[in-house]
């Protein structure tokens, strides 16, 4: 053995000694930090349901689809992090003996042919995804930028070890080559160096000995890069963008839902010790017991999980409607926050009281930082919003999270559907606010207004129950009303769930009755609970009030069990949403569909026959098709529960409507400011969400923008109509798809059934 091969040996095998060990050190600190969590039964039930989704999201790559030149690249580097293993282990053989190969496959041909191919696709692809990150970085594109906020030196760091390592195996291939050629070995051909014999005819001037020196060189390299990567990564537990590539398998495998749909639709109840708490009897809590999240650690273990997970990749920022409309809040950055935070108050929470009492009494910085709030004024620049997500609270007034930061959130989801790990963004972001509503009172003014009209009147406008059938006068036909007009409603096909925006808004009221007419003409028997009615809770749960949540949909679902309601047709995404998913959690099991839904099955079966073209314009009050449309969707019907295509069906059944959809449309649709409660708290950072969104609408050149959503209507009408003032415009409107049906079924002012049209 040369001089060369021993101080090789030294280096390689004592770094990797080191490495591993420290390694193993932190593997052991993760699932400590997890532990510190609270329990979440059920995250490991139908593991082969569970099995079958990591592997399709993993090989499938079906999370980072949305950005295809960023996917195939990463695939190609992440296949390569596995299948290249075999190299490294080789390299470790060439420091004892620079002619090794691995026993039995060392010149299998097909894992030759596949080491060359990956490494090469993934050299490209590396270079690739290290373009991308400078053409989009944030010296150019501010804040703009996905990348706003993440760690350059550990992204840098990850690229180049990557860089490094496939240059090394690519060399070492060409040496092998090299090294076979020299002593005729049979294999010494470009069936066994597909890729790399090129490399290794550029070593042919060199002798044997200089060769064999070459590869002891360059293995040592490719194992100190390795392993000097392993210990960075061992000291830097919140280094994401590279522990992602090993807890980015648990994540997903646990990730809420085992067929793997994205963990939107419905919340989660308030859980203490893992068990969802009855409201019915919550004195009977111990008066420690947290409702909802007021510390790091009354966090999930799934939820550090999530956070340590994050891979800094920006997708969540860059869908954010907050971020976009230049609020503090970027679901990265709160992430990053959290994990840092978790992790740096890890070893208080895992010390005993005679260590914490001896912190305490020497005012260490552990000590301090135990007692940090997790929401509270943080001081931040709003030209600077990092400042409001600095773990340690350093330079602000003491928190982790910023209370602006919390509120702007929309709930939209646009987070949840883009993370490519399964992060639960909007989990934890509602489970914060119920801390903050529940526990500490604290919460946006405007929200005081709404949870008093949510329990004085049912309803966030605080109108009187008996207004809940006003929008029903004057109709041509008799809407029915369950227990008094019907006394079961197996009598009738559906009951139709108003809303409160539905009952009480103007502009939803014209939904509302056009819905009831297209029910009507299709031969649809439907009856509604008028001032038996009250909100769903929607608002007061995206809000934090948990409690009077649970009293609005406990006597919602008791109401609605008495009258016997089995399907529902509902036209707010939000009532929908909350009656299908969340209902079930407080014994309310029911058949729910959107009117989208509905009327676009009514066309199919030819029961509604759209026949009035956009130039005839309906005189009698609904809206005309309009030529050209555009359509929203709905967050809490598009990406909280995947209803895409039967809004878009719908419209295009139209007689002469062209359809054009916005850049930002279906699962990467823009949210339009309403959710999350946000419909009744000021935008007072940064520029308006539904400003955003109607001027994308707009820019389509479209007339009509179709929405789906109550909600929607009033949010992008209000968009439009400041558009409006200016003068432009002015020959646009929003309508709901109903109101466009409607008036494309109706000729001369009357609906005319599709029997008497045949």
């Amino acid at each position: 053995m040369s001089a060369l091969q021993i101080v090789a040996l030294v280096i390689g095998l004592g770094i990797t000694v080191v490495a591993v060990a420290l390694f193993v050190q932190t593997i052991a600190q993760f699932v400590a930090v997890f532990r510190v969590g609270q329990p979440e039964p059920g995250r490991t039930d139908d593991a082969g349901t569970r099995a079958v989704t990591l592997v399709r999201e993993f090989l499938g790559h079906t999370r980072m689809a949305r950005l295809p030149l960023v996917a195939a690249a990463h695939w190609f580097v992440m296949v390569s992090f596995g299948l290249l293993i075999f190299t490294l282990v080789t390299a470790y053989g060439q420091l004892f003996d620079p002619h090794f190969a691995l026993p039995l496959l060392g010149h299998f041909l097909a894992l030759e042919w596949a080491t060359e191919v990956i490494a090469w696709l993934s050299l490209i692809g590396i270079l690739v995804l290290m373009t991308i990150r400078q053409v989009k970085h944030p010296r150019k594109l501010g804040q703009s930028s996905r990348f706003f906020g993440s760690t350059f030196w550990q992204a840098y760091f990850v690229e180049l070890v990557i860089l490094g390592v496939v240059i090394c195996i690519l060399l070492l291939r060409g040496l092998e080559y090299a090294l076979a050629h020299a002593g005729g070995e049979g294999f010494a051909s470009a069936l066994h160096f597909p890729l790399t014999f090129f490399i290794g005819r550029a070593f042919g001037g060199l002798s044997v000995g200089a060769v064999e020196a070459t590869i002891v060189v360059i293995a040592t390299i490719k194992i100190v890069i390795s392993m000097v990567w392993m210990i960075t990564i061992a000291r830097t537990p919140t280094m994401g963008v590279a522990w992602h590539r090993f807890l980015a398998f648990f994540n997903i495998f646990l990730k809420r839902h085992a067929d793997g749909r994205t963990s939107l639709a419905e919340l989660q109840p308030i859980k203490v010790a893992g068990e969802p708490v009855d409201f019915e009897n919550i004195e009977e809590l111990d008066e420690d017991a947290a409702l909802g999240v007021g510390k790091v650690e009354d966090f999930t273990w799934k939820g550090l999980l999530d956070f340590t997970t994050c891979t800094e990749c920006g997708r969540c920022q860059s869908q954010c409607p907050a971020w976009n409309t230049e609020k503090p809040l970027s679901p990265k950055l709160l992430v990053m926050a959290l994990r840092d935070n978790a992790h740096a108050k890890a070893p208080w929470l895992q010390a005993t009281e005679e260590t914490r009492s001896q912190l305490t009494k020497d005012g260490d910085a552990l000590a301090t930082l135990s007692q940090l709030p997790l929401v509270g004024e943080t001081g931040y620049d709003v030209s600077a919003p990092l400042g409001a997500y600095n773990p340690l609270g350093e330079g602000t007034s003491g928190a982790v999270i910023d209370p602006d930061v919390l509120w702007s959130c929309t709930t939209c989801g646009a987070c949840v559907e883009q993370c490519p790990v399964d992060i639960e963004h909007v989990d934890a972001i509602v489970d914060m606010r119920r801390y903050q509503v529940l526990i500490e009172s604290a919460f946006p003014s405007e929200l005081g207004g709404l949870f008093k009209n949510l329990e004085n009147k049912q309803n966030p406008w605080g109108m009187s129950a008996r207004a809940r059938l006003d929008w029903a006068k004057d109709l041509p036909f008799e809407v029915k009303v369950a227990g008094s007009d019907v006394e079961n409603l197996d009598e009738v096909d559906y009951l139709f769930w108003v809303g409160c925006a539905g009952a009480y808004e103007d502009r939803a009221k014209k939904t509302t009755r056009a819905v009831a007419e297209l029910l009507h003409t299709a031969g649809v028997s439907f009856a509604v609970l008028g001032d038996g009615e009250t909100c769903t809770g929607d608002p007061a749960r995206r809000a934090g009030n948990e409690f009077l949540f649970q009293m609005l949909a406990q006597q919602n679902v008791e109401t609605l069990n008495e009258v016997g309601a089995t399907k529902i047709v509902v036209t707010c995404a939000h009532c929908f949403n909350t009656i299908k998913n969340e209902y079930p959690q407080v014994g309310g099991r029911y058949e729910v569909v959107h009117h989208t839904q509905l009327l676009n099955r009514l066309v199919r079966e030819k029961k509604l026959v759209p026949i009035n073209r956009p130039s005839e314009a309906d005189t009698s009050g609904a809206a005309s098709t309009g030529s050209i449309v555009t359509y929203h969707d709905p967050c809490y019907l598009g990406r909280h529960n995947g209803v895409y295509s039967p809004p878009r069906e719908l419209i295009g059944a139209l007689p002469g409507v062209v359809m054009r959809e916005m850049e930002r449309s279906r699962e990467k649709s823009f949210c339009c400011g309403a959710g999350g409660a946000r419909m009744w708290m000021e935008e007072k950072l940064g520029t308006r969400i539904n400003n955003n969104r109607t001027q994308e609408a707009l820019d389509t050149g479209a007339e009509r923008i179709a929405i789906g959503c109550p909600f929607c209507r009033v949010m992008m009408s209000d968009g439009l109509t400041e558009k409006q003032t200016g003068g432009a415009y002015e020959d646009v409107e929003v309508v709901d798809v109903a109101n466009m049906l409607l008036a494309a079924v109706r000729r001369g002012g009357d609906t005319v059934s599709a029997d008497a049209r045949e």
